[in-house]
């Protein structure tokens, strides 16, 4: 039973995190000034394609829009026009804007506001896919059959201009009521055909509801935890930059666009690369599953096994949350033709996920990374070295070059507003599709790039879960020995405790005594101490 009045939000300070991490919001006064001053370097070489209706799919008041999407249902298939933000034409490479951007990695999310990768003159005003503004884009154009599959593909320059701002519950929403937008009107189609595409590769989609926080108006300076689930729309707007990157990939492997003949000289290419999971971590799931009482027929995949879960089981939350622990290793692997051995350079890093701009930010129930777990990204990976790898396009790449959750060869390019590697990415598939030298200076900074990507994973992600702890700790820190209700997300083992979930509020803890896995139980809140960020609980209550 409630022991205390229920507190549904408490105040809580982030600025001890962002001074713990070294997260500096401020940007030099050099580097402001690149941005404000920045200009397009190729304005007269581009495409003029403003001609395509393109809507941005966000989250509400985000304004760091780094894509905007327009989906055609054609004869033989679709049509997918993606237009992503062109830093790499505003930032002089050797300027010192450039040079902060790869100290700082990539924009960080925190639920009272951003620190950005750029200064946000740029990434949320002059460079950013505002509605009703022309601007410079990097326009991917992928012709797909009717199974939503990639036929011919490239990127070009171009001038773009995006129709409307919509975020991810209105289009579930205007889906639901079979209202959507014109430009994204074929989106549920396209977007379910590429998801059994996935499952028929052997991707891994997690659709873990996240844990995230949000202030609360009616009172200055608090916050609340909420559970937000993952909706279809999320799901759909997911594949389209998960294809774009997988296009991306072929791009840099083949050394020329679709419609292209392969490319010559030195393979070099910016990759997300995931090994894929150890057989004995399936095993250890697979006798979850049975545990569980849940089927799993034995020449069934692990991502088949996963969509087909009931969402509202306690079992689902068990075995997804189970399952992010196969994804693990992931990296930026480059290749820059500098060896001969096979073998890229895989640069370890952790989890890159999209905040709520100024609004929350998000950490997914049971651990692991927001979002659908295909390349919300998570994991680590140790070094290699670089070479000249003798890799093929598509799915017949080598396994150290493919990313295991989404069951090819992979690369970032959908968001270089706020990640650095997808500046230089996109800059080797623009230079591949129009038969031009990569430049040197995407060149020079692959592997500092997947260095600083490395690095600032790390900290995006112990930032992301010191957020959530600080605010699940200040919520409960009045309410010591009250009773609650939970589902047991892990099982103890010799050296963890268990790991319980309590729906109201949301929040994810140690639990002692042994509770069984997959079952509802009662838990006796035992500690909550906002200093050290830490809760805890205990069974039986």
């Amino acid at each position: 039973m409630e022991l205390h009045q229920r507190i549904v939000s408490a105040p809580v300070d982030f600025g001890a995190i962002r001074s713990e991490f070294g997260l500096a919001s401020a940007y030099p006064a050099e580097a402001t000034t690149a941005a404000r001053d920045a200009i397009d370097a190729f304005a007269g070489h581009r495409s003029d394609r403003t001609d395509i209706p393109f809507v941005t799919i966000d989250p509400p008041g985000a304004l760091d829009l780094d894509q905007a999407v327009h989906i055609e249902r054609t004869a033989s298939g679709f049509t997918v026009h993606y237009a992503i933000a062109d830093v790499g034409a505003v930032i002089d490479p050797a300027g010192p804007l450039a040079r902060e951007a790869g100290m700082r990695g990539q924009t960080f999310y925190l639920p009272d506001g951003t620190v950005p990768l750029h200064p946000t003159i740029l990434s949320e005003n002059s460079a950013s896919l505002l509605p009703e503004q022309t601007r410079p884009a990097a326009l991917w154009t992928i012709e797909c059959d009717e199974n939503a599959e990639p036929q011919r593909f490239s990127v070009v320059r171009a001038t773009v201009r995006s129709r409307a701002r919509l975020d991810y519950a209105s289009v579930q929403a205007d889906a639901d009521a079979n209202r959507l937008h014109p430009s994204i009107a074929a989106l549920p189609e396209f977007g379910t055909r590429r998801i059994e595409a996935g499952l028929a590769r052997g991707a891994i989609g997690l659709r873990l509801p996240a844990q995230s926080i949000i202030r609360d108006d009616s009172a200055d300076g608090h916050w609340r935890l909420v559970v937000e689930p993952r909706t279809a729309a999320d799901d759909w707007n997911e594949q389209v930059s998960l294809l774009t990157g997988m296009c991306a990939a072929r791009i840099m492997l083949n050394g020329s666009g679709s419609d292209g003949a392969p490319g010559a000289g030195a393979r070099i290419a910016l990759l997300r690369t995931m090994p894929p999971p150890t057989e004995s971590a399936i095993d250890s799931m697979r006798r979850t599953a049975a545990a569980l009482g849940v089927e799993w027929p034995t020449d069934e995949s692990v991502g088949r096994m996963l969509a087909g879960l009931d969402p509202k089981a306690p079992a689902t939350l068990v075995l997804m949350s189970e399952a992010t622990g196969l994804l693990r290793g992931a990296a930026y692997t480059v290749l820059d033709g500098a060896m001969d051995e096979a073998g890229g350079s895989p640069i370890g890093g952790g989890r890159t996920t999209r905040g709520a701009a100024a609004g929350g930010g998000g950490q997914s129930v049971g651990g692991g990374p927001t979002g659908g777990g295909q390349e919300a990204g998570s994991g680590r990976a140790t070094g290699g070295s670089r070479s000249t790898n003798g890799a093929r396009s598509g799915n017949n790449a080598p396994n150290n070059l493919q990313h295991s959750a989404i069951g090819a060869p992979y690369a970032h390019v959908t968001a270089p507003l706020r990640r650095l590697a997808d500046r230089f990415a996109t800059e080797i598939c623009l230079a591949r599709c129009a038969g031009t030298e990569v430049p040197q200076w995407v060149r020079d900074g692959l592997v500092p790039t997947a260095e600083s990507m490395k690095r600032s994973d790390s900290i995006a992600g112990k930032v992301e879960r010191a957020c959530i702890d600080l605010t699940e700790a200040t919520l409960l820190a009045e309410r010591g020995g009250t009773v609650f209700d939970a589902i047991v997300v892990r099982e103890a083992n010799g050296s963890r405790a268990a790991e319980v979930f309590v729906a109201d509020p949301p929040v994810v803890g140690p639990c002692l005594g042994g509770p069984p896995e997959g079952s509802n139980v009662q838990v006796r809140l035992i500690a909550a101490d906002p200093a050290t960020r830490k809760v805890g609980f205990t069974f039986p209550a």
